[in-house]
Parts: C-alpha cells; structure tokens; sequence
C-alpha cells in the first residue's frame, strides 16, 4: 500500500488528511493578517510588558523602518538575533522579515567559537543581541562581517522612568551585565524611536525565499543553516492548526512558553501557530530559575502549556508549582526530546491534563507528527501533520512493511529547501524525489500512530538540544594531554541524555577536573560532558573507526 493512502482514514474526526497551503503565501502574510485581525487582543508577555497585536504592527514596522532607512542592510540580508524570551524578540524577528531580511537565530548561550562559526557561515552582516551577552559578541565582532550592532537591555519594553531603574538595577545591583564596548552600536529604544520617523516600505517577498536560517549540527559536528523558506514555515503552521483547534481556540489562549524562541520548535509554535490563531504567549526569559518561574506562572490562568520532558520533571517536583490552579489547563504539548511514560503520568496526576508529545526536527520546521488532542498515545509521536507523508526505509532505500522497524523518512511542504551553501550535505539528507532521512529508526503501528524506537545518528539529546559527538571530541582532543576520545550520550534523570566522553591520556597526572574546565572554556554549559572516563584503549572497526556504539552498549549493560 502507498504510504499516502494508509494515513487518510486514520486520523481522528476532525482532522483532515490534508490542508489548502494557499492560505497564506508568506509568514509577513500571515503576521500582517493576524495584527489586523486581532489587534486588540494581547501577544506576548514578557518581564512586566504585555505588547497587543496591534502594538507589534507598529513597533516591527519601526524596527524595519530603521533597518530600510538608517543601514545599507538589502532584502535577502541576513540578521543574526541572539536574544531570550523577551517582547524584544518578536518585535525584532518580524520586523527583520518585513524588511526582507533572513533571520538567523542565534543561541545566547554560544561561546565565542560558536558565534563566529555561526556569525561567519551564515554571512551575517547585522546582529540584534542582550547587553548581558555583549561582551561576548565584542570578542567576535572583528573577526565577522558584521556592520550593524543592536543592543537591547532587558526592560527595553517599559516606557520611562521603569526601563532605566529595571536596566540599572540589572546591571548594577545584580550584576548580570559584564563591561562591552562595541563602537557603533546603537541601542534599542533609539532604534525604534528613530524608525518611528519613517513610513516601512512594503517589500515583495516570494513563498520560496529564505525565511529563516536556523543551525543545526550533523553527524560532522559542523553546525549547518537550514534554510527555512516562507512556504516551509507557513505550511508548518497551516498543517498544525487543525491539529490543535481540537481543544485550542482562536484569541483566547493564554500559552506558556518557556522554550527558547531562537529554538525551532518553541520559534514555530509561539511565533507561529500561536500567531495564526491570534493568541498569547507568555514568554519565560529563564526557565531554569523555577521558583522565578513559579512566580510568574501565579499571575496567569493559562490554557497551554508548551514544554519538554526535563522541564516537567523539574516543575513537578516543586511544591509550589504543586499548588498551583490548573484548573484552566486543557492542553500541554511536548517535543524536542523523548519524553518518558513516567514524565507524562507525573504531569497528569500534577496538573489533571494529558501530555500530547510530537515529533519534529530543524529541517522539517520542525513539526512531522502530534498526538490528536482528543486521542493521545502516550508512548508514540503521534500522527502526521496533514499532507505530510512518511514512511519507514531500510539502508537500501525499500519501505518497509507497517510494524517494521525503519529509518523513518519524510516529505511534504515544510521540508527545507537545503543546507545553507552545503549541497552536498544537502543531498546527503533529502532524496532526489524529495523524501528527508530523519536518522531515527521509527515503527508505524496498524492505528497510524509512530514510535521511535532507536536513534540511527550518533547525536546526542540533552534537554531537548543537539549535541554532536564530533564537536565535543574535536575539542576534547584538542586538550595537549589528549591522544584520542570518543563522546556518547548515557541516560541522564535531569536532562534525558547526558555526554560522557572516554579518553586516552598521554600524561597520567590528567585528571576529569582539568577536562571539564578545558570543555567549560570552549563549549556551551549543555554540550560539557558530564563524566569522563580513561581509557588504555577504544573499540575501533578494522579501518581503525571509533565503534561508539559499543561504548553505548557497554553502558546500557551497566544499568541494565
């Protein structure tokens, strides 16, 4: 049987096959409609700041004033954004996409090799970024091509005198904003008040043109752009809508969104979905301060609730957030990592709602398959989002039989267009005939409903984020006392996965506390490995390649 047949008369009453993509043509249509329509209606909350659609027209048509009339930026430009969860950030991110430009999120918490591998591969020739975070982009600015610097300080969104006594007690009172002198730079207030002085321009963008590079790292460890057009982002949005119009309605949602917004998952369900259907989205710029967390979560009667395994765990074990009234809660989503049985039975005896868990990846921006809201599964990553097509293949490329395990494969109109100027790794990924290679090994049951059942990539999961085991020994080998390494992830309660790297060592005085401050200095905090262990020797194949995975297995068999 085709695979595009076998999905049409599984989904649940309600959910359609497939969904007209010519709704919109791109996300600034999308965006335009929805300030239009629900202008009135909240957006994003963020820090003590509520900005309405209609607040978000007109501040992103100052903020792309600006970039059209103070800089030599030019539609197909790219921008690099490396902020938090802020109202900074939709204001920035959509204005950016009026202007023409291509946004290229970035994660606040790169190190400087990071940054400038990112800042430089992407052509970035503008950056958008935190005062706290600053200093770091003074160490890599001149070794980019960057001519433009934004900075903006946390309380940027507080009219007078609130925004100077909040930034100066951030900076002065907390401490939270190390020294930076970046000359040029031009603050975000003054942005926006000098954009205010001009009429944006309308820019003609196509479906088919780059919307969003967003990085992802691969079997090589080498962080690669997928160049998400309109029509892969807006397809995305159009093909989880109905998904969850099931429970969710238009305008009248307040969602809590802890994730990163720079993070593909949480960048198209709040500034996406969310967007499409009019709601608010309540924005946690630190969600790793939980009672901080707690707090703000007093202050809302929140319908949804978009998180990941870790985070769940981590809020269910505080008493506070115990007591808290979820009375009005009748959705909460899950992704970017697995998430366990046990997870979703604490959540639900916590909170009284039921966990629905998708599945997605960079490439796919990012959302392959939900559970129905009104059929969860737990256990399985639901179904396919409609006019998604997926199937399961073996290493010769056959599909295989319902039931039988294979690497799961993909293809519809939110796969990406590529990997930013690397056509080869490109067609590594995605077939002739269009069909995306996920890595993962997955099993479509009889219902229609799929289950991951292993990871055919060597990548590493921890709390919902990439890392590549390449990367991680690329820098552990870098260590002068390092013959050879090899990184794997092991079963981690806090986090999913976590690194543990196995070294050999050419100075017996090496010690584990020495690698982790050598890692602490080039790595970002999630990818420094956990544990390391020495090692007189590694398993290799007979051409004399590292067999990770029988590091792993020999790990499985210790908490077995």
């Amino acid at each position: 049987m085709e695979m595009e047949n076998f999905f049409k008369d599984k989904y649940p009453p309600g959910i359609p096959s497939e969904v007209n993509l010519n709704e919109f043509k791109t996300v600034i249509d999308v965006f335009e409609s929805s300030c239009k329509k629900f202008a009135n209606k909240p957006a994003f909350s963020a820090v003590g700041v509520t900005l309405t659609y209609g607040d978000l027209d007109r501040l992103t048509a100052n903020f792309a004033a600006y970039l059209q009339n103070k800089t030599n930026l030019k539609p197909g430009d790219r921008i690099a954004i490396q902020l938090p969860n802020l109202t900074q950030y939709p204001v920035v991110v959509f204005g950016a996409m009026r202007a023409g430009l291509i946004v290229v999120n970035t994660n606040p918490l790169y190190t400087v090799r990071e940054m400038e591998h990112q800042f430089n591969d992407s052509g970035a020739k503008a950056l958008v970024v935190l005062a706290n975070m600053a200093h770091m982009a003074q160490q890599v600015l001149p070794h980019t091509g960057i001519e433009h610097v934004i900075i903006t300080e946390i309380a940027d969104m507080h009219a007078q005198p609130k925004r100077t006594i909040m930034n100066a007690a951030v900076k002065y009172v907390k401490k939270m904003v190390p020294p930076y002198n970046i000359p040029g730079a031009v603050s975000f207030p003054k942005v926006l008040a000098q954009g205010a002085r001009f009429k944006m321009k309308p820019v003609t963008t196509n479906a088919e043109d780059i919307a969003v590079l967003q990085y992802t790292g691969g079997t090589t460890g080498v962080a690669k752009g997928a160049m998400l057009t309109h029509s892969n982002l807006v397809a995305n949005m159009l093909q989880l809508k109905p998904m969850l119009s099931i429970k969710l309605g238009e305008g009248q949602e307040t969602v809590i969104a802890p994730l990163p917004l720079y993070h593909i998952y949480s960048f198209t369900l709040n500034c996406g979905i969310m967007l499409i259907t009019g709601n608010h989205s309540i924005l946690i710029p630190n969600p790793r301060d939980i009672p901080g967390f707690v707090k703000e979560l007093k202050k809302w009667r929140f319908t949804c609730f978009i998180g990941l395994n870790t985070l769940f765990v981590a809020l269910c074990n505080n008493e506070e957030f115990q007591d808290l009234d979820f009375s009005a809660l009748k959705v909460t989503a899950s992704g970017g990592m697995a998430l366990t049985s046990d997870t979703a039975k604490m959540w639900k005896t916590v909170t009284g709602c039921d966990v629905a868990e998708g599945y997605g990846m960079t490439e796919t921006s990012p959302v392959v398959s939900i559970n129905p809201l009104n059929r969860i599964q737990i256990g399985t990553i639901g179904m396919p989002v409609p006019s998604t097509m997926v199937k399961a293949m073996d290493d010769d490329g056959n599909t295989m039989p319902i039931g039988e395990p294979g690497e799961l494969c993909v293809k519809g109109p939110q796969v990406m267009k590529g990997y930013w100027q690397r056509p080869d790794e490109t067609a590594k990924t995605i077939t002739e005939d269009g069909w995306i290679k996920t890595g993962d090994v997955a099993v479509i049951q009889e219902d229609g409903y799929i289950k991951i059942v292993d990871r055919k990539k060597d990548m590493i999961l921890v709390s919902g984020f990439n890392v590549y085991p390449n990367e991680i020994e690329d820098v552990v080998s870098s260590h002068p006392d390092v013959v050879e390494c090899a990184a794997i992830g092991i079963p981690d309660l806090k986090s999913g996965e976590a690194v543990k790297v196995f070294v050999i060592k050419s100075n017996p005085g090496l010690k584990e506390s020495e690698l982790k401050e050598f890692c602490r200095e080039r790595l970002t905090a999630y990818k420094i490995p956990k544990t390391f262990e020495f090692r007189d020797e590694l398993p290799k194949t007979n051409v004399g390649k590292i067999l990770r995975r029988e590091l792993r297995d020999e790990e499985i068999k210790k908490t077995a």
